[in-house]
């Protein structure tokens, strides 16, 4: 208590002027996402804390700002930091300089692989890096009872969780066809969590079940795609989170959504983006300059990537620069196009020396592909003719389509028909707990000749691959499982391109920076070699086993229709 008086009695000082401010601002323009407006006057910070706004101030240490913006910190309201295939570590070097200062993680990719070693791993991880990262607890492991998944988690593990200082509720819960069906395990982490924040996922659901989705008192949905829907979210109460990842490009159709009424109760937020993408297009400074370029007000999506977000979540104590509000703020040369300057988290100055001595967690993860190599033989599909359900892939989102077409077919066996860009794809069960492989054909990745196989396989990350034939599928895997996890491309009977991701399959032990370069290769190779027209062909892979997603899906049990939530038969 009395250090807290003492920080008050500094506060109180500063913001008086009576002494020199920590840290000041001059001469910065301020936009005012409460009022829309932009004013002038310097910004004074007492520790991690803003205490005066729209005066002058003098500053142990002052930052000349004059001919920039001082805008709120950006806030990711939601995000899986393992497919940025780097460590909370790395991902904190990659974004905090964007000015992306907060971000909800929901770390349920690790979780599906390693359970509860999952969940301790980013809470140690969330208290040691510079950006703040939250963690909501995975509510969804597994995803579904239609895959093999590594771990298990229920209420009761949850709940041993809960009150660490990082957590803030409860994750995305995608298995709403568990709750129309009064699933009983699904009702106890719901109850819970009642009295807490509930995180949502409910891509395609309206009417009478969104309401029953909402009854719950969850709160909020990143997986809209079109305007009617999220509208339909935003008047029964819940958040709306615009999405822009690698794969899920949402800004566009949703951007129109933004204004002075609605910017209150929406957030943005990246979901899963690669080091590539943050590289080439940016972090959240993207979003904000895609919807921006869509047409809507400058000063509603600010609002959106920080004060909104932060009410979403409880998090009073930013999203403004504003006394007495955390000093997360961001320093750009122009609003529309979201040029960062210079960032300051938590009142520092974020720079080079912001990441040193921090003390990184331990690795986790090794040695988690358990999968036994393959041969051609084991990825044969035999039919009583060449029509078959195919799975439609869609560019820029993970909906997908169920198509029916003919496959090339003789003496039983179907195979694949890169002519008509009807490629094979199977998922292996990755965890030695079976010898699950599920076998279909999909169209859309326009491979001509060759096989891409991934680790990344959501959520239960059994491993995937995809190709033209069954030696080049079989070599994809099996040098997936030496690497012990990753991503691999293979053409004309040779490995070309690959990334390892050895931590748990998921995340590499690279620099970010290393991670862009070999997924720049990856690309490239995918794209000049291969002849594939997608813009992140391994993450669209990852996407296929995800049977929560509309409308057909694949797992290591076979073909899945979303919509009936169940196996075809």
């Amino acid at each position: 208590m009395e250090d807290r008086k003492q920080a008050l009695r500094r506060s109180i000082d500063q913001a008086l002027g009576r002494e020199p401010a920590d840290l000041v601002i001059k001469g910065a323009r301020l936009l005012n996402v409460i009022t829309g407006e932009l004013g002038t006057g310097d910004v004074a910070i007492c520790g991690d804390r803003i205490v005066g706004t729209y005066a002058a101030y003098s500053g142990r240490r002052e930052i000349d700002g004059r001919g920039l913006v001082a805008v709120p910190g950006f806030i990711d309201a939601h995000v899986h930091v393992e497919s940025t295939l780097v460590p909370p570590a790395e991902f904190d070097r990659c974004v905090l300089p964007r000015g992306t200062t907060t971000a909800i993680c929901d770390p349920h990719e690790l979780a599906n692989v390693l359970g509860e070693a999952g969940l301790r791993f980013f809470l140690a991880s969330a208290e040691r890096t510079a950006l703040d990262l939250r963690v909501q607890l995975s509510s969804c492991v597994p995803a579904t009872e239609l895959e093999t998944s590594g771990a298990r988690l229920d209420a009761a593990a949850l709940l041993r969780h809960r009150g660490h200082p990082k957590v803030i509720g409860l994750a995305e819960f995608m298995n709403f066809p568990g709750i129309f069906a009064k699933d009983e395990g699904v009702l106890e982490k719901l109850a819970a969590f009642q009295d807490g924040h509930i995180d949502g996922h409910a891509p395609l659901v309206r009417g009478y079940e969104l309401n029953a989705y909402a009854a719950c008192r969850i709160r909020n949905c990143h997986e809209s795609t079109g305007l009617a829907e999220a509208q339909e979210k935003l008047e029964k109460g819940i958040q709306v989170l615009i999405r822009d990842g690698s794969v899920s490009k949402d800004v566009e159709a949703l951007a129109p959504l933004i204004g002075a009424m609605n910017s209150p109760f929406i957030g943005l937020c990246t979901d899963d983006r690669n080091p590539l993408d943050i590289a080439q297009e940016g972090h959240m400074d993207h979003l904000i300059r895609a919807a921006i370029k869509k047409g809507a007000p400058i000063p509603a999506v600010y609002r959106c990537a920080t004060w909104s977000a932060a009410q979403g979540f409880g998090m009073r104590d930013r999203g403004l620069v504003a006394p007495g509000y955390r000093a997360d703020i961001v320093l750009v040369g122009d609003l529309a196009g979201c040029e960062v300057v210079r960032v300051i988290c938590g009142g520092a100055v974020v720079d080079d020396g912001t990441f040193v001595g921090r003390g990184r967690v331990p690795s986790i993860g090794q040695g988690s592909i358990k999968l036994e190599p393959i041969s051609p033989e084991d990825l044969v599909i035999r039919g009583d003719g060449p029509s078959t359900r195919v799975i439609g892939v869609l560019p820029g989102q993970i909906l997908t389509e169920s198509l029916r077409a003919e496959v090339l077919f003789k003496d039983g066996i179907r195979s694949a028909d890169p002519g008509q860009d009807l490629l094979k794809i199977c998922v292996l069960a990755r965890y030695g707990l079976n010898r699950n492989i599920g076998r279909g054909f999909v169209r859309g990745f326009g491979i001509k000749a060759g096989a891409l196989a991934s680790s990344v396989g959501h959520d239960s990350h059994n491993v995937c691959v995809v190709g033209s034939d069954d030696a080049s599928m079989a070599l994809a895997v099996n040098r997936l499982i030496a690497l012990q996890g990753g991503f691999v491309a293979v053409h004309e009977g040779a490995v070309v391109a690959e990334l390892p991701l050895p931590l748990a399959g998921l995340m590499s032990d690279l620099p970010f920076e290393e991670v862009e370069g070999r997924l720049r290769g990856l690309r490239r190779a995918v794209r000049e070699l291969m002849g594939c027209p997608l813009e992140e062909p391994f993450l669209q892979l990852a996407f296929l086993p995800l049977p929560v997603i509309p409308h057909l899906k694949i797992t290591d049990r076979g073909l899945v229709d979303v919509d009936r939530f169940e196996l075809v038969a």
